[in-house]
């Protein structure tokens, strides 16, 4: 599908491509690298692999509140492979057009499996869901469920407690592990109405962290009402916190917002047909604190993923 030329004035053909941004809005930019062998097992599929190396991309504007542009895709591969070409550019270009974000231009070289997309979108000026504007005393929100890419991961790797669980459901965790779905109209529905907003891809704790000290606040997690896969549920409790607070690669929302806003965002959530959880609350001082139904501190350290660990 064409760009909109009223968004995309100039798209692919010369040095550079040229957005339009409306009158009282902010330019959003954000670029992910997904890495084979680091980001992505060798030998995933290419077109899920096209709608990912996009879709983790979109979710970065949907944390900022942002309505997508478009987007360039630097590309290194190892050989030209027609198929998988392909197959990646139908997975790209479907994701693509269904949220109205153009490739504008990029680069291919030969190298080992890299994609590296930059994303550009635009947000009234003053709306933008940033890190640091959460407060004591805000809700704490999660959209979707996470866990299920992180289960997903274990039983292909062949962890025996993974592939018991995984069983009668993989299809649907590889789903959410190859394909996952940015939320891209809850972001935009938020943008005004929530304070702070951040995408967990490296692991619920993990980037609930980097909110917590970007706004040098606290917070108590009710570990009891996070949604749980039927999957999910059929692990030890080990486990299931480890991939529900640890997992990554889930691409949900992660968000405060004033007490005052419950009734609305829960319509905001109906109208995008988004499930979205209160799971908490955000404290004064420092710190984040974990615990179950009963308020107490569930034990265990839940880092999130670590790209040079």
């Amino acid at each position: 599908m064409p760009p909109d030329a009223r968004q995309v004035p100039l798209g692919i053909g010369d040095d550079c491509a040229l957005l339009r941004l409306r009158p009282g809005h902010l330019l959003a930019v954000s670029s992910d690298m997904l890495v084979e062998g680091r980001h992505f097992l060798a030998g995933t599929d290419a077109r899920r692999l096209g709608h990912k190396a996009l879709a983790v991309n979109l979710s970065d504007l949907a944390a900022m509140g942002a309505r997508p542009l478009g987007f360039t895709l630097a590309l290194a591969l190892p050989a030209v492979d027609e198929s998988w070409l392909a197959g990646f550019s139908i997975g790209l270009h479907a994701l693509a057009d269904r949220h109205g974000c153009p490739l504008v231009g990029g680069d291919t070289t030969r190298g080992p499996l890299n994609i590296c997309i930059t994303v550009f979108g635009e947000l009234a000026a003053g709306q933008a869901l940033r890190r640091d504007a959460a407060v004591a005393g805000d809700d704490l929100y999660l959209s979707g469920r996470t866990g299920e890419a992180r289960l997903a991961l274990a039983a292909l790797q062949g962890e025996p407690w993974a592939r018991e669980a995984a069983a009668g459901d993989m299809d649907d965790l590889l789903a959410r592990l190859e394909t996952p779905q940015p939320r891209v109209s809850l972001g935009q529905a938020l943008a005004g109405v929530a304070r702070a907003a951040i995408d967990v891809s490296d692991g619920l704790v993990g980037d609930l962290g980097h909110l917590l000290e970007a706004s040098g606040c606290g917070a108590r997690l009710q570990a009891s009402r996070l949604p749980v896969a039927p999957a999910l549920a059929r692990l030890a409790p080990q486990h299931r916190w480890q991939c529900l607070l640890a997992g990554g690669d889930d691409y949900e929302l992660l968000f405060t917002a004033s007490p005052g806003q419950r009734a609305r965002i829960e319509a905001l959530a109906r109208a995008t047909g988004t499930g979205v959880t209160r799971i908490g609350e955000m404290t004064p001082g420092e710190g984040l604190q974990i615990v179950d139904e009963a308020g107490t501190v569930l034990p265990g350290r839940f880092a999130g993923f670590d790209h040079f660990g």
